[in-house]
Formats: C-alpha cells, structure tokens, sequence
C-alpha cells in the first residue's frame, strides 16, 4: 500500500501527459452540446471520486449531477431514459456487474458514456463508448491509493477541458510535483492519537468532503478503525450528540469557501472536550496536521489525500495489523 500510494505523483503525470488530446476533444463536444443530465456510476473509492468530480461539475458548470443508486439496474431491472444522459463511471478494475450494466444499456439507449478505468481493456471500458485511462499501472494492494489519486486527477481535468478553464488545465500541470511534496508531510501526530482509539469521526465539507469519505474508508479497512465520515454542517444535525470528552474528530480545512465554517467548528469540538486533529494549511492557528496548497484551491483535496495515505499505512502497522491482507477483503469486488 505504501510503495503504491508513493507511486501516485508520477501516475497523475503519465495520465495528464497520455490524456490532453481525449480530454480536449471530450470537452469541446460537451461545450458544443452539453449533456442535458449527468450521472456518476461507480462504488467504493471509486464512488469517493465520482463525488469529487460531481461537486466540480456543479460547482463551476452549474449542472446537477447524479449519483445512480447501483443495483436499480441490476436488481430492480430499471430501464434508464438515456436520451440526453451522460453517465461517467470511475473504477480500478472496471470488472463490476453493477457498473458495466448501466453504462451499456445508456449507451444503448443513445446516451453518452464515458469510462475512468484504471484497466482500459476491463469489460466497463468495452462498455463505454469513451474510455480515459487512468495510467496508474498495476495495483495490487486491496486498498486503492493510486488509482484513486488518478481518479480524483482525471475527473478534475475532465471538468477543466469541458470548462475550457486555461487556469485550472495549467494548475493540473504542475500537480505532480505538488503530490510528491505532499506525501513526505508529517503526519506523525495523528499516529499519536489514532493508535489506541476505537472510532473518529473524520469531517470536511465541499470538495473535502469526498476525500472525508475516502479517509474514514481506509481507516476502517486497513486499520480496523471505525470511522464516520460527515459534512461539517451535517455533523450540527444529530451525529454531534456522540461527541463527548475524548471523542476523536479529523477534521478537514484545505482552502476555499468551506475553510472557515470547518476552523469555527474544530473550535467548537475542542471547547466540548473532543480530541480534535485539524489537517490544515500552515499558517492556520491550531492545525495539527500540514496540508499544501495547489495552483487552484479546487485541486487542494487531491494533496489531502496524499498526504494523508502514508500515515493511515503507518496507523495500521501500529495498530498490528497488515494494511496489504485486510480481512474479509480482495482487490476485485464484483457486485450486482
């Protein structure tokens, strides 16, 4: 897991430098005639990305974005109104019944589909009618690092092509170089408070969240932790009547609109006597754990989960268990 997650930077660069001329073309066809609905397919990690590149969609396009609800296609033999309908799919593998089924019956039904697939000769790439490899390699750690970093990056620069965004497509260039300087952050500390607890919540909020998500995966899958993942806002809603002295909270502020509220509700945590880890920039009063920035703040959760994968490798070997034999666990999951 660890020799993978390393290997991230220089994923991300093959992908960026393999992709220019698909992403540019995908995206000036979507600027020609935009789709009239879109929908992310996907599970998992997986599901964590599509997340990430449906916030970006809304955010910067103002178009709504779905995420579709796996086993209607499978299970509940739905029959999608595909006319207008892009439908992306993220995935390692691309080997799922569940993701392939509904990418070939929108195809079918005159729908647009696109594939962010880690194994470009996988049944859901020959499903799609456009496939963009992720160019992460072979990854044979069940926990995905890599390929998921590649997700997050492609799903980015999918969106910066169709926005035709020069600033955003320059900020992707040069994020290599940031994910390798932030994986050698230290992030010590948290091994500290994570070692011997039995559960966190882990917060964020925005483009953060989907990374929040993520974490709390990898907590309870190679560590063995039980970990919640929660928008900051939502935490206010019901799940902060768990939050008792002691009671551990990740919580996490890169930059942007959401930083602010996340600072105000870390404050909030500790004066309630919660065991509070802020990953933030530097700079930030009170931030335990350092993140970095990126060119455009948008991308800044894609050097938070790269600085956070090292250390949750490490939580899981201080916790004496193996982060690459997770139990109950394989790399290919196949669901319907």
């Amino acid at each position: 897991m660890r020799a993978e997650a390393l290997q991230a930077p220089a994923a991300a660069a093959r992908l960026l430098a393999a992709e220019g001329d698909r992403l540019q073309a995908l995206g000036a066809a979507w600027r020609a005639q935009p789709p009239a609905q879109l929908m992310t397919v996907a599970r998992g990690s997986s599901d964590h990305a599509a997340h990430f590149f449906g916030y970006l969609v809304m955010a910067r396009l103002g178009r709504l974005v779905a995420s579709l609800p796996m086993s209607v296609v499978t299970l509940y033999q739905a029959q999608l109104q595909a006319r207008g309908l892009a439908a992306v799919a993220f995935s390692q593998s691309g080997q799922s019944p569940d993701l392939v089924a509904p990418m070939a019956q929108v195809r079918a039904r005159g729908g647009a589909t696109v594939a962010l697939v880690n194994d470009a000769a996988s049944p859901l790439a020959r499903a799609a009618e456009h496939v963009l490899p992720l160019h992460a390699g072979e990854e044979r750690s069940v926990a995905a690092t890599k390929s998921f970093i590649a997700q997050l990056v492609a799903g980015a620069a999918l969106v910066a092509a169709w926005q035709d965004d020069a600033p955003l497509q320059a900020a992707l260039q040069a994020l290599p170089a940031v994910l390798a300087d932030a994986a050698a952050l230290d992030w010590s500390a948290a091994l500290h408070t994570l070692a011997g607890v039995g559960g966190l919540y882990v917060v964020g909020r925005g483009t953060g969240l989907p990374v929040a998500m993520e974490l709390a995966l990898k907590f309870k899958e190679v560590c063995g932790l039980h970990a919640e993942a929660f928008s900051g806002a939502e935490l206010r809603h019901g799940p902060m009547a768990l939050v008792q002295p002691g009671f551990v909270v990740l919580v996490l502020a890169p930059r942007g609109p959401a930083q602010a509220g996340l600072l105000a509700l870390a404050d909030d945590l500790r004066q309630r006597g919660a065991q509070v880890l802020l990953a933030a920039p530097s700079g930030v009063p009170g931030a335990d754990l350092p993140l970095l920035g990126a060119a455009e703040a948008d991308l800044d959760p894609i050097a938070l989960a790269m600085a956070a994968y090292p250390m949750i490798e490490a939580l899981a070997r201080a916790r004496g268990r193996d982060p690459d034999q997770p139990p109950h666990l394989s790399k290919v999951t196949r669901t319907r």
